[in-house]
């Protein structure tokens, strides 16, 4: 059976990084060319992004104590503009993007890093992930790591996909349809759709 993507990580307290209380944390709204997006970070990298619809809501929800500003350190600020040529079709590289990935189980911390050497317009299955992990038999396990994901686009888990490449569920606002989009969009800036990409469009 082909995972899928139950969880959302704003609505979920379990699933994102492990803090000490107390910890100073900030937030920052942002639009982009697929709505508004968020990012929460610490003295130590980003904590979590959010993928659209960003509301100040679901910010509090889920870092109640982050404080909301507008002026961004120059690090936070090139996240910001990293995510929105990303959304905006542009084949930008996060991966030199530092993540707070404290308390986060070490299963997930590997399953973020390969997640994240996969090129823009290019995809994965999860099969294919759990045996670069050396866990052949572990793909559901890897479903629900990048179901668990506090990081999209910076971890880019709609490029990992079911069995036979096909889309499966996604934890983001708008779910499949959102990583349809964010798929078409990087197989365009790629300039091109790959085969297994052709048959979601």
């Amino acid at each position: 059976m082909t995972p899928t993507h139950t969880k959302d990580f704003f609505d979920d307290p379990d699933i994102g990084p492990v803090l000490p209380p107390g910890e100073p944390l900030w937030s920052h709204g942002f639009d982009t060319a697929l709505g508004r997006c968020g990012v929460v970070w610490s003295g130590q990298g980003i904590v979590a992004s959010l993928l659209p619809e960003a509301t100040p809501a679901r910010l509090r929800r889920r870092h109640p104590t982050a404080r909301e500003v507008a002026e961004l350190p120059p690090a936070i600020a090139r996240v910001v503009e990293g995510i929105r040529a990303l959304l905006a079709g542009e084949a930008h590289d996060l991966s030199d993007v530092v993540l707070d990935e404290r308390g986060i189980p070490e299963f997930r911390r590997q399953v973020h890093a390969l997640t994240r050497a996969i090129p823009p317009g290019q995809t994965r299955t999860y099969g294919e992930i759990a045996a670069a992990l050396g866990q052949p038999g572990a793909a559901r396990a890897v479903g629900r790591a990048e179901g668990e994901n506090p990081f999209p686009p910076i971890v880019p888990c709609h490029r990992v996909m079911g069995a036979g490449g096909e889309p499966t569920g996604f934890s983001a606002p708008g779910g499949i349809e959102t990583k349809r989009r964010m798929l078409l969009i990087e197989a365009r800036a790629a300039g091109q759709l790959a085969g297994d990409q052709q048959a979601l469009f």
